[in-house]
């Protein structure tokens, strides 16, 4: 039977620029007829898988999504001894098993094509391989003993990977992440700036005014985000390692309340925790609550009204379908309800 965990987060942003489209400005979307600000799920996931959070609370269980296993094969080689042709063909043979090689005579040559994820037990088989290379043993690539379909990467467990010349190997993830948005109407606004030469004097008057001028854009809110983890899979992504799994569930609920995107923080310091938490777990089919905020909040107090605006459409729901959850757990910091350490203990239970 599925048994899901889902998380329901508030965070208030001031002005920041957390995931820029590619003209600059904060990504948005127009949801209810109204324009809102967004954060990609792309821009959330990064952050969390690299943050001192998942670092911490997953040390050795984190895998390296990278082009680059060829040439750390290839240095392994060559500093043990064999000859730069040898151990690139061997390198090549090796880093083929996860994606396709780039050519030989590419700036490259020990690249694959494509960024993969490679747990640290994968890691390690493709140095064990170099070794038995340098020992002088024949290599056999058999991607059935080089690959995983379960082991202890924590992030590939959660998010999933795909390995397209090698498709048997995928992982399925199992964390859905939505992308966050304003529950309110938001838009991007344009910041001028100027910059001062601090050497310039000031009896230069053919060149006065700054020594450079730019605009960059912000905005500011209250977004909404929702995650729905599948428990069951990531128990069976993680090879059924039940010590890893609950690391895993709790490195993800703090990284979501309390790490940022990295984007423009030097220029805006956009640190934030979130100040609503929903959790809920159970086997009913998951649902996000994103439609309470179809009419967008308004008024003063965003943040309080957005929190009921979700809590009385999910009362609704319940109501409407039956219960959508066995179980709850609320952390409020407006209302001072609840606390991190009580939605860990529930994530993991």
């Amino acid at each position: 039977m599925a048994d899901f965990l889902q998380l329901h987060l508030l965070t208030a942003y001031g002005p920041s620029n957390l995931n820029r489209d590619d003209t600059g400005r904060p990504k948005s979307v127009v949801f209810g007829g109204a324009p809102r600000l967004r954060v990609s799920s792309q821009s959330l996931k990064r952050a969390w898988r690299t943050s001192e959070v998942f670092k911490r609370g997953l040390e050795g269980h984190l895998a390296s999504r990278t082009q680059r296993l060829g040439k750390d094969v290839f240095d392994r080689l060559t500093e043990g001894g064999l000859g730069e042709e040898r151990a690139l063909s061997i390198a090549r043979d090796v880093s083929g098993a996860f994606g396709k090689i780039k050519a030989e005579k590419d700036n490259h040559p020990t690249f694959i094509e494509q960024l993969a994820f490679i747990s640290p037990e994968e890691r390690q088989r493709a140095f064990d391989l170099a070794d038995k290379a340098i020992a002088g043993e024949e290599l056999a690539i058999n991607k059935d003993e080089l690959l995983s379909r379960a082991d202890s990467a924590a992030d590939v467990a959660m998010f999933g990977r795909m390995l397209a010349d090698s498709p048997k190997f995928n992982r399925e993830a199992a964390v859905q992440v939505a992308h966050a948005m304003t529950t309110h109407k938001a838009v991007a606004e344009d910041d001028y700036y100027t910059a001062v030469d601090d050497l310039k004097s000031r009896d230069e008057l053919d060149d006065s005014g700054a020594g450079f001028v730019g605009v960059q854009e912000y905005g500011s809110g209250v977004f909404y985000l929702y995650l729905c983890i599948d428990r069951g899979l990531l128990m069976r992504n993680l090879d059924h390692t039940l010590a890893v799994r609950n690391a895993s569930l709790a490195a993800l609920v703090e990284a979501a309340a309390t790490v940022s995107p990295g984007g423009k923080q030097a220029s805006f310091a956009s640190r934030s925790r979130a100040l609503y938490v929903l959790a809920e777990k159970g086997t009913a089919q998951p649902r996000s609550l994103a439609a309470a905020f179809l009419k967008p909040v308004n008024g003063q107090d965003q943040g309080q009204s957005s929190i009921q605006q979700l809590e009385q459409y999910r009362d609704r729901l319940d109501a409407a379908y039956g219960p959508c959850a066995d179980d709850r757990c609320t952390m409020n910091v407006e209302s001072g309800e609840g606390t991190l350490s009580d939605l860990l203990a529930f994530a993991v239970s």
